[in-house]
C-alpha cells in the first residue's frame, strides 16, 4: 500500500538571511521529505502568517523560529486542522520549556538522548521522539582540493557565530599555552573585535584569523584543517559543525558533556574547557594520534538520508 502523501510546512523566518542549524535542517529536511511529499518552507513575515498556516490546508506544520511562532501554530490547529512537530534545535532551556509545555505541539522531537530525557519532564500530551540532526556526506568529505590557509601547521578549526555561547575565547587561552599550531575561527557577530583583541598576540604572531566564508566555501576550509573545536556552552541543542568537521576527516575536541560525547563517539577526545590547560593538553593529545577514518565513519551515522528515513516513518506511525 502507497504510502500517505502529506502536505508539510516549514517555517522559516531566517532561511537565506543566515545559515545556522536550524536553517540548515530545514534546507535538508525539507529537501528529503519532497520527494514523497508536497512540502512548502514559509520565510520573512510568511512564516509568521496564521493565515498562511491555515490557509494551504497542511497536514503538518513544523515551526523552527521560538515561542511566538510556535504558538500561532498551536493555534492555528483550531481552524487549521493540522498537526505540529517541534524540533529541539533551540535546545534545553525556556524557549523549548514553552514549545513543550504550553504549546504542547502534537510531536516533539529531540536530538540527543539527553534532550529526550529533559524533555520528559515537561511534555503532558506530547508524543516524544529522539531523532537527531544530519551532515550531507557529499559535501562534507574527506579530500585533496585544499587551499592554503597560511597559517603554520597543525590548523585548529571553529566555525561558529561570534557570540558569548559559542566561547571562542577560551579556544584562544587554550592556544596561548601551546607551543604549536594556528587557530582558524570562521564566524560572524559581535564580539570579532574583542575575540581579535584577546588573541593579539596570536594575531601579531600569525597564529590566529577570523574570517567569515559563504555557506557554500566551507568545506574546503574543513578538508583544509587538522582538527576541529567548538567550545559552546553545555546548552548547545547539537552543532551541526560537529558532524560537518567529522565527515571532512576532522577529530574534534569538544566540551564535555553528554550530548557531545553522543555526536562525536570515538572520533574526538572531550576536555573541560573552561580549564585553558586542560583544554590545551586534549588538542595536543589528539593531533598526536592517528584517527584514520574514525570521524567519517562516526559522522557517517548521521548522515541526512538516515535522518530523514527516521522522519519518513515517524510519520507513517502518526498519519498512516
Amino acid at each position: 500500500m502507497d504510502k500517505k502523501r502529506l502536505k508539510i510546512a516549514f517555517l522559516s523566518r531566517y532561511l537565506g538571511i543566515v545559515n545556522r542549524g536550524a536553517e540548515t535542517y530545514v534546507l535538508e529536511l525539507s529537501k528529503r521529505l519532497s520527494k514523497n511529499h508536497d512540502v512548502d518552507i514559509l520565510t520573512g513575515t510568511d512564516s509568521d502568517s496564521l493565515w498562511k498556516m491555515t490557509s494551504g490546508k497542511y497536514d503538518l506544520v513544523i515551526p523552527t523560529n521560538g515561542r511566538m511562532q510556535a504558538l500561532k501554530a498551536s493555534i492555528g490547529r483550531i481552524t487549521g486542522g493540522y498537526k505540529t512537530l517541534l524540533s529541539g534545535q533551540a535546545g534545553p532551556g525556556r524557549d523549548d520549556i514553552w514549545n513543550i509545555a504550553v504549546t504542547a505541539p502534537d510531536i516533539f522531537v529531540a536530538l540527543t538522548d539527553f534532550e529526550l530525557k529533559w524533555a520528559k519532564k515537561f511534555a503532558w500530551k506530547t508524543k516524544l521522539v529522539k531523532i537527531p540532526n544530519g551532515v550531507d556526506l557529499e559535501k562534507f568529505r574527506p579530500g585533496k582540493d585544499r587551499i592554503d590557509v597560511n597559517l603554520p601547521r597543525p590548523v585548529i578549526l571553529s566555525v561558529g557565530a561570534l557570540t558569548w555561547y559559542k566561547h571562542h575565547e577560551k579556544t584562544i587561552e587554550s592556544l596561548k599555552r601551546l607551543d604549536q599550531g594556528s587557530l582558524l575561527i570562521i564566524g560572524a557577530g559581535p564580539l570579532k573585535s574583542e575575540l581579535l583583541d584577546q588573541g593579539k598576540s596570536l594575531v601579531e604572531a600569525g597564529r590566529l584569523k577570523i574570517i567569515e566564508v559563504p555557506y557554500e566555501g566551507i568545506p574546503s576550509f574543513y578538508r583544509s584543517a587538522d582538527l576541529f573545536v567548538l567550545p559552546s556552552w553545555d546548552r548547545e541543542a547539537f552543532g551541526i559543525v560537529y558532524l560537518e568537521a567529522m565527515a571532512s576527516g576532522l577529530p574534534v575536541v569538544g566540551p564535555d558533556d553528554l550530548p557531545r560525547r553522543e555526536i562525536v563517539g570515538e572520533a574526538g577526545l572531550f576536555a573541560d574547557v573552561s580549564d585553558p590547560l586542560q583544554y590545551a593538553a586534549k588538542i595536543n593529545e589528539v593531533l598526536s594520534v592517528e584517527w584514520q577514518d574514525k570521524p567519517r565513519q562516526q559522522a557517517e551515522k548521521f548522515s541526512w538520508d538516515k535522518v530523514s528515513k527516521r522522519y519518513e516513518d515517524l510519520l507513517e506511525e502518526v498519519f498512516g
